[in-house]
């Protein structure tokens, strides 16, 4: 291509080349380059729906062990009536973590149906930490306040004496103990259970959304690098490259 100038005193031409090449090698460069950034942040999301998949198992097994097995172990079903018999502290004091001692409040009551009598517990995990106790203080406080603090809940325990209230009984494998409410309910367990299946789903519809756009990518390439159309010889198709 050439550019003509004129000019009063002379006239001269000026060689202009276009290099069409060079702009389509360009675009094709750039072009890579977005496959490129794609394909890698494809990559990632995969690691991460496969480490949240991951985790949620892990989680499954923690959960599993301290809430779903209680769970499906207690038998804690039956429900009594029991009557307020009798508060001590123990003379022995229990041991507590390993840090120190505290004082054991037990709690005795009377259970109508069978006329039996048993210890008193707030949950089924008390009954496996402490069989006979009903409340122990923190550890964290002195000796003095230790035993105040317990001698203050059998003071309002004592005024309650003879009363009545609903409690839960297992007596196949606890026939003296009962407790006044389950720890690990339905409700909480299926609670806990949630969070892992969330991530859980998370996870695998994140790697299925990247295999569903990579299948896509893939489709829409085909149709762009590809196309039929009818042989010029016959009614015959052939496939034409762009």
């Amino acid at each position: 291509m050439f550019l003509n100038t004129a000019s009063p005193g002379r006239s001269f031409s000026i060689p202009i080349n276009i290099n069409l090449q060079g702009a389509h090698s360009f675009w094709r460069s750039l072009e890579t380059l977005q496959k490129l950034v794609a394909s890698i942040g494809e990559e990632r999301a995969i690691l991460l729906g496969f480490g949240m998949m991951a985790f949620s198992v892990l989680m499954f097994f923690v959960v599993g062990i301290t809430t779903v097995k209680p769970h499906v172990n207690g038998k804690w079903e039956e429900e009594d009536s029991c009557v307020l018999l009798h508060t001590e502290i123990l003379d022995e004091w229990v041991d507590c973590r390993g840090v120190s001692s505290v004082p054991c409040l037990a709690v005795t009551v009377n259970l109508t149906r069978s006329n039996q009598k048993a210890f008193l517990h707030f949950d089924e995990e008390s009954v496996m930490l402490t069989p006979k106790c009903f409340y122990m203080p923190k550890c964290t406080m002195e000796q003095t306040e230790l035993e105040g603090e317990a001698l203050k809940v059998k003071t309002k325990l004592d005024s309650q004496l003879g009363s009545a209230s609903s409690c839960l009984t297992d007596l196949a494998r606890h026939p003296g103990d009962v407790i006044l409410s389950r720890k690990y309910t339905l409700r909480r367990t299926l609670y806990a259970l949630l969070w892992p299946s969330l991530m859980l789903a998370g996870g695998a519809l994140l790697v299925g959304l990247v295999k569903v756009t990579q299948c896509l990518a893939q489709l829409n390439q085909c149709d762009e690098y590809m196309t039929i159309g009818p042989d010029e010889r016959g009614g015959a198709f052939f496939f034409f490259f762009k």
